[in-house]
């Protein structure tokens, strides 16, 4: 398998982080990933909402993993971080990407993999016609704002973000 882009970082166990488009195979380490971030989602669903965007246009989803690249017994790669972003085109700007959502293992944070992650969103945007890309983030998250921050991301506003349910369950889950 060939990694779309990958980073060695200085390391005695020569650690290599690689970033690639997610495959359904995947969902159980997003389930995983998603829990860390205080969202927890059971496998059936992840696998249901990971298919969904798999195949709908103007989304991407994409996973870090990580291998012992030149120990004596390479390991298999090990999934530590996932990025969904998405386009969005309205009457009142030009398309524009957003990030769904993002999540390194806690074990992983701090080593570059959000950074690469968020370089290959970055990508796609622009591959995708997009102007921007925008990240929101709860107002807690400062170690977040910081990422961003370190990105050349600028706040741009603070808002309240209302929602109200339109179904009462969601098709084919039974929820």
């Amino acid at each position: 398998m060939k990694a779309e882009q990958a980073v060695q970082p200085d390391t005695e166990a020569r650690e290599v982080l690689a970033i690639r488009p997610a495959r359904i195979e995947d969902a159980e380490a997003l389930a995983r990933l998603s829990g860390q971030l205080g969202y927890p989602s059971p496998l059936p669903a992840v696998e249901r909402r990971l298919a969904q965007l798999l195949d709908r246009p103007g989304h991407a989803v994409f996973v870090a993993e990580h291998d012992v690249g030149a120990g004596a017994t390479p390991s298999d790669p090990q999934v530590i971080g996932w990025i969904h972003a998405f386009g969005e085109l309205t009457i009142e700007s030009d398309a524009t990407a957003e990030l769904g959502g993002i999540v390194v293992d806690e074990a992983w944070r701090g080593r570059g993999a959000g950074r690469l992650l968020i370089e290959r969103a970055e990508q796609w945007a622009r591959e995708a016609g997009c102007v921007t890309l925008t990240a929101r983030t709860n107002i807690l998250r400062e170690r977040a704002h910081a990422f961003y921050q370190s990105l050349g991301y600028s706040l741009v506003k603070n808002q309240r973000v209302f929602r109200k349910s339109v179904i009462s369950e969601v098709p084919g889950t039974g929820l």
